[in-house]
């Protein structure tokens, strides 16, 4: 089944790539697009087969949300939004979960930030919220959106796409076609059963992609798709630089010494950050198949692997883009697209730069707040 959704990953690229102006101009993922990556199964890689998901290995999904991403940012973010938000089928009962996931045709995502309020009415908390950061929701048949509840417990809770209203809020920089605006709910009742908690919460299915950390997951996600991107502009700007001539220049891009060691580098940054990011996940997940628990120390690891990466992956498309020139900085250049969606996804709080103060605690041995690490 990995191989099988790494090569799905590979047939959407001619589709994504076809639509991602699109995307930029309606501010959402095409239809196509949302079709192309709903069927190859590229939405839903973490539902478990109990469910009939393709309960893909970390490592897979990283590779898939990598190539979606080098056709397109907003494609990958979405794929990897999507994706994560699907391993929280582990964490409902199972009435609930198959009744969403059995169908392979939903498509799930929201926010985990616990922005809306719970209160208990029997069997059912009524909810009332407003999330931002809400990626792909409008393509989503559930939607999902933290809440601390009147108990002072926190969830996350599931609401069909009919209790929620969307806000035109997503006017941004980078990853315009991710639609990545805010969503609410008013008075939303969703059965106990249908929220979870993720962080702490009682697993219903056993598998060994259950037991790998949940906020772990969503941060390599987002690492993955800043890799991608990096990838995108080295791409480009390889292609770009053997026949483009800078005014002035007797020589193409490819032909300046100063070029050449600027590519090496910005080659050589991607790939140890990549090499870094992939080493450890695969520590932590040979440690799960064994039957282990994946430590605060080595989440520590993996989270730093991920902001490191993404922070390289910045680097990367910066060098690519300066190296373009003015050919950089017309909408028309995908130079100028990876350069906007890349410095979007380094803001994300998985992979934000301000990460590197509470990894550096841990490494001189205090203390620090590992729930969501």
């Amino acid at each position: 089944m990995n191989e099988q959704l790494l090569a799905a990953a590979r047939g959407v690229d001619e589709v994504v790539r076809a639509h991602a102006d699109d995307g930029e101009k309606i501010r959402r993922l095409p239809e196509p697009v949302v079709v192309a990556l709903r069927d190859a199964g590229l939405m839903r890689m973490a539902v478990p087969a109990v469910y009939g998901g393709p309960e893909a290995d970390p490592l897979t999904m990283m590779q898939c949300m990598e190539t979606v991403a080098v056709a397109d940012g907003a494609a990958g973010w979405c794929c990897m939004i999507a994706s994560t938000t699907s391993s929280l089928s582990t964490f409902l009962e199972p009435e609930f979960a198959g009744a969403i996931f059995s169908d392979r045709s939903v498509i799930t995502g929201g926010v985990f930030a616990p922005n809306g309020t719970a209160t208990g009415q029997g069997r059912h908390w009524s909810v009332d919220g407003r999330w931002m950061w809400g990626s792909g929701t409008q393509h989503c048949q559930w939607i999902v959106g933290g809440a601390r509840a009147d108990d002072g417990s926190q969830h996350v809770m599931f609401f069909p796409v009919a209790d929620v209203e969307f806000h035109d809020t997503w006017h941004t920089s980078g990853l315009r076609g991710t639609g990545s605006g805010d969503f609410s709910v008013s008075g939303a009742l969703v059965p106990m059963g249908r929220s979870v908690v993720p962080a702490s919460g009682r697993r219903f299915v056993e598998t060994p992609l259950a037991a790998f950390p949940n906020f772990t997951l969503l941060a390599i996600g987002v690492a993955s798709v800043a890799l991608g991107i990096a990838r995108r502009a080295i791409d480009e700007i390889i292609a770009l630089g053997v026949d483009k001539r800078p005014q002035f220049s007797q020589r193409t891009i490819a032909q300046v010494g100063t070029n050449q060691t600027d590519l090496a580098k910005a080659e050589a940054t991607l790939g140890a950050a990549r090499a870094y990011l992939y080493g450890e996940v695969q520590q932590a997940w040979q440690t799960v198949l064994a039957g282990g628990h994946v430590e605060v120390a080595d989440r520590v690891r993996i989270r730093l692997a991920g902001t490191h990466a993404a922070e390289s992956a910045a680097r990367a498309v910066d060098i690519a883009y300066t190296m373009g020139g003015g050919t950089s900085v017309f909408e028309t250049s995908p130079l100028q697209r990876c350069l906007r969606d890349v410095h979007v996804a380094t803001q994300h709080i998985m992979v934000a730069p301000r990460l590197y103060e509470t990894m550096g605690k841990h490494l001189f041995g205090l203390d620090i707040e590992s729930s969501m690490i």
